[in-house]
């Protein structure tokens, strides 16, 4: 049944040495080399999981995640209209920036940037062409999904009578915070963004209880450092977008076309190269050793088998 359920028209899976053999990838960190190649195996199992999900759930998933990004900037907004200029008022606003990462993370929801370093490690591991389809696939379908969930977000916080003038005037201000960036620094901030990203990713595995606060830690830095991110400030920049302050030109350039490179980069490029470099030859290395002990084994079973018959 299993077989028959692998052949199905709409499956997909990855191509891997695992999956070649009929195996699961090892993340016992007792029978890795060291606790950096238990945390990239585990990484890597749950790029292969995201890379083999069907398109309409990860779809409907990314829409959520757009949605849940909308809360960033609610409470990044209504923090700054009561907060005022009272000290530390400043620290208290940015981590409602938080708040829509701890959302999508905590919930399972799709988010782009997080896919960034997770669904690539398994293409760095077997960098063939089918692997890079699925991983083409599963940005494309995240990207898209993300960002008509953040246009839904900023429909609803524009249209709908939820929030009073002085809280649409912080979001504006917030927004137009972004927009002032060209286009160069708008990339740049992208990448250290990315990066972060990554890195929060990497921490997962091993924060066990203490991850929502890994999530708040690493997403307040991007927040305070303002920080380019194509999935948050696409619910900042359409905010513009939908009540006339900007043309759909201007969010495409300078705002999403660079800050999706730069997260891109940062995320995979740098980061993941980096993650994937520090632990492929301690992969490979005993790879090497268990063939190698695997021919020896058979090498002594033919050896017993032969002195057996003589």
């Amino acid at each position: 049944m299993a077989q028959q359920n692998k052949n199905q028209p709409d499956e997909v899976e990855v191509e891997s040495e695992e999956n070649e053999q009929g195996k699961d990838i090892e993340v016992d960190e007792e029978e890795l080399p060291s606790a950096a190649a238990a945390i990239h195996e585990q990484i890597r199992q749950d790029g292969e999981k995201e890379l083999e999900r069907d398109s309409m759930a990860l779809l409907w998933s990314a829409v959520a995640a757009g949605l849940s990004m909308g809360a960033s900037l609610m409470a990044k907004g209504i923090f700054q209209v009561h907060l005022g200029d009272i000290p530390g008022g400043f620290l208290l606003e940015n981590l409602g920036y938080t708040f829509g990462f701890v959302i999508v993370i905590m919930a399972r929801q799709q988010l782009f940037t997080e896919n960034t370093v997770t669904a690539v490690l398994p293409i760095m591991h077997k960098p063939t062409g089918s692997n890079f389809l699925l991983l083409f696939r599963l940005w494309g379908i995240v990207l898209i999904g993300n960002i008509v969930g953040t246009g839904l977000a900023a429909l609803a916080f524009n249209h709908m009578p939820i929030f009073d003038d002085a809280t649409r005037d912080a979001f504006t201000h917030i927004s137009e915070k972004v927009m002032a960036n060209p286009p160069a620094e708008m990339f740049a901030n992208a990448v250290v963004s990315g990066w972060i990203i990554a890195t929060m990713v990497w921490m997962f595995p091993s924060a066990g209880a203490a991850k929502i606060v890994v999530i708040i830690m690493m997403t307040w830095l991007v927040a305070l450092g303002d920080l380019a991110h194509i999935v948050v400030g696409s619910v900042e920049v359409l905010y513009l977008v939908f009540n006339g302050s900007i043309s759909w030109h201007e969010f495409f350039w300078p705002f999403a076309l660079p800050t999706l490179a730069g997260n891109i980069i940062g995320g995979t490029f740098i980061f993941a190269l980096i993650s994937h470099a520090q632990i492929r030859n301690e992969i490979s290395q005993k790879a090497k050793a268990e063939a190698a002990a695997k021919k020896r084994r058979a090498e002594r079973e033919k050896q017993s088998a032969e002195n057996s018959q003589s």
